[in-house]
């Protein structure tokens, strides 16, 4: 086996589950879990019945391109979500089989070991853990920037030393952030991209939170070079159906960007066996043509927050993030920076589990950014979050 698996560490739910093991809570109350970011919205009709309508395409091995109507289809929401000139199909676009799938095997394609004995790959802190995965996996060395209140949650790109950006070869954004909810400024990608011109790296930009916002549709990286009167060179962006449209099963998202980079990934995945099957990528076209059922979503989350946040605003130190569906909150002073020990005492005495905000950050510079605080996922229903909420602030208080 591969020796680079042992550098891999324990997915944060396997730590989870770890911590509450044994514990007992008072089984007279109804479990929430505000652990997992797992959308539990309905997912559309309009989903659904284009898998039926398209039981046949199971009959056929598919495309690793995927289908023109797919390719179009994502090509014309881009241009409409971000006002960019619209991407060309063939050459800008590859669908994929979820974000996730994609974060981690576009790491693998990209990382010259022959280039650099040890590359670097950049990742916020802090992260989804397959940012750090891919790049360990990949022979790479993972180099985290933490992402603290005192700058906005946004990572100091220019506190990098030159010596790490000489090996970068890859930079991980998440913007709306992933736990933190922060969305990414003009100026910080002006900042990004003069770095990727003076040293070469890709800018691999995850934005598969982009459509759950409260005030403005966040910023993405695709735009962003637009405004800036780049091309697409050394940027592609990642999205997926999962969040927008509570589609997480249907496996189902895109890498778009420059044209260069997306045919040798193209050339890639050819040999990964990744393509999506002929019936997910039929209901795909009918769900990134449909806004309307995106519109209603960011309005049960909007309202899900709106009642949540004032809860627990007094108890603990948190405000509404910019977008996607996490709180980031500090957890009580008489705990310190001991988000693990909350997280146990919440669930035994509250029957509520939240996820320690340590074990998605690791420690960097002198400190691990999450520890002190926990991630709150507001995907269940409006009646079980508020549940949780007026739990969590009892116990506090």
């Amino acid at each position: 086996m591969s020796p680079l698996l042992d550098k891999l560490q324990p997915y944060p739910f396997q730590r989870l589950r770890e911590l509450l093991a044994g514990a007992k809570p008072d089984s007279q109350l109804p479990h929430v879990d505000l652990s997992i970011g797992e959308p539990k919205h309905p997912t559309p009709a309009l989903i659904k019945d284009a898998i039926v309508a398209n039981f046949d395409g199971l009959a056929q091995y598919p495309a690793t391109l995927g289908s023109i109507a797919l390719r179009e289809a994502i090509a014309d929401w881009i241009a409409n979500r971000y006002g960019v000139p619209r991407p060309d199909p063939a050459r800008e676009i590859l669908p994929v089989n979820g974000s996730r799938e994609a974060l981690f095997s576009f790491v693998q394609a990209v990382i010259d070991t022959a280039v650099v004995e040890q590359p670097i790959v950049i990742s916020p802190n802090p992260f989804y853990q397959i940012y750090e995965g891919a790049a360990i996996l990949a022979g790479a060395g993972p180099y985290y920037l933490n992402c603290l209140e005192s700058s906005a949650f946004q990572p100091d790109w220019r506190s990098v030393p030159t010596e790490v950006w000489q090996r970068t070869q890859v930079v991980f954004v998440c913007s709306p952030g992933n736990p933190t909810g922060a969305v990414m400024s003009l100026d910080d990608w002006r900042t990004l991209f003069a770095l990727s011109d003076q040293y070469g790296f890709v800018i691999a930009s995850d934005e598969c939170y982009s459509e759950i916002w409260f005030e403005a549709p966040p910023l993405g990286g695709l735009e962003a070079a637009h405004k800036l009167g780049r091309d697409y060179t050394r940027i592609v962006s990642f999205s997926s159906l999962s969040k927008r449209s509570n589609a997480p099963g249907l496996r189902s998202g895109f890498v778009a960007g420059d044209p260069a980079i997306l045919a040798k990934y193209l050339l890639y995945r050819t040999y990964h066996g990744s393509a999506m099957s002929a019936t997910i990528q039929a209901a795909s076209v009918a769900a990134w043509r449909d806004e309307a059922h995106v519109a209603e979503n960011r309005a049960i989350y909007r309202a899900k927050f709106d009642q949540i946040v004032p809860i627990l605003s007094g108890p603990l130190r948190v405000q509404r993030p910019d977008a996607a569906f996490y709180l980031w909150a500090q957890v009580p002073e008489r705990y310190g920076r001991d988000d693990a020990a909350f997280v146990r005492d919440l669930y035994t005495q509250c029957h509520v589990t939240a996820l320690p905000g340590s074990y998605l950050a690791r420690t960097a510079h002198g400190t691990n950014p999450g520890a002190g605080r926990i991630r709150l996922a507001l995907v269940a229903g409006l009646d079980d979050c508020l549940t949780g909420a007026q739990r969590i602030a009892e116990f506090v208080g």
